[in-house]
């Protein structure tokens, strides 16, 4: 099969990747490029490999968590369904096989949570993995502005992790924030509507997310919740 790594190497997804950075650099947009995207592209494979799906799907996952934001090369809005468009005829140059060019496309046009839906468990790591980024690093500034929240919650965020409790079916984002630059409150007003694509793709893996901020809970469904299997 094709993997990441050939996928990396395409001249095409590498203008591609470029480009759609550039394009959010320029209107004033947290980091989109290689940063991010190594970042999804780990955290999506991480969590279908310890959930024991196949190797094929996580390394599927790994290769939507690195194309997805491509669309941003022509637009913001609706970047996902741009980029799936972009990618496909891509994909099949690649020759990689139709299953799995499709799947990686269809992850990719619903990874947004104005629009997007999980159907499928690539779809699902990809949007927990695209979500649950927030970190100091994605702002590009030496000097940030702590005036636009989104540079001043990603600022104040000292460190990230997502790990996946396999046992007790959980995936669970653990951040370390600085209050004294931003606040819980102001995390939560710009990533409830992540927070809750989150919960919907740890569901459809049979999980529940759970989000910690500086060890105190801020998502968490009561244990009485059943998820599906």
């Amino acid at each position: 099969m094709i993997t990441l790594k050939e996928v990396k190497k395409n001249s095409s997804i590498k203008t591609l990747v470029e480009a759609g950075n550039h394009y959010l650099d320029m209107l004033g947009y947290t980091d989109h490029g290689p940063r991010h995207l190594g970042y999804v592209s780990k955290v999506a494979s991480y969590i279908l490999k310890t959930l024991e799906y196949s190797d094929r799907e996580a390394e599927l996952a790994k290769i939507a968590g690195w194309v997805h934001d491509v669309g941003n090369a022509i637009n913001r809005e609706n970047h996902g369904s741009l980029g799936a468009t972009l990618l496909f005829p891509i994909l099949k140059e690649m020759e990689m096989p139709l299953e799995d060019a499709v799947a990686v496309i269809t992850a990719v046009g619903n990874h947004e949570e104005q629009n997007g839906s999980v159907t499928d468990t690539i779809s699902a790591a990809l949007v927990i993995g695209d979500k649950s980024d927030a970190h100091k690093s994605r702002v590009r500034r030496k000097q940030p502005d702590l005036s636009d929240i989104h540079d001043r919650v990603n600022y104040s965020i000292q460190k990230n992790e997502v790990l996946v409790l396999k046992e007790e079916r959980v995936i669970r984002q653990n951040l370390v924030m600085d209050d004294e630059i931003s606040s819980v409150f102001e995390y939560c007003k710009i990533y409830t509507d992540r927070i809750s694509m989150c919960q919907d793709a740890a569901e459809f893996l049979g999980c529940n997310f759970e989000l910690f901020i500086n060890e105190r809970p801020v998502h968490r469904l009561s244990r009485h919740i059943k998820t599906t299997l």
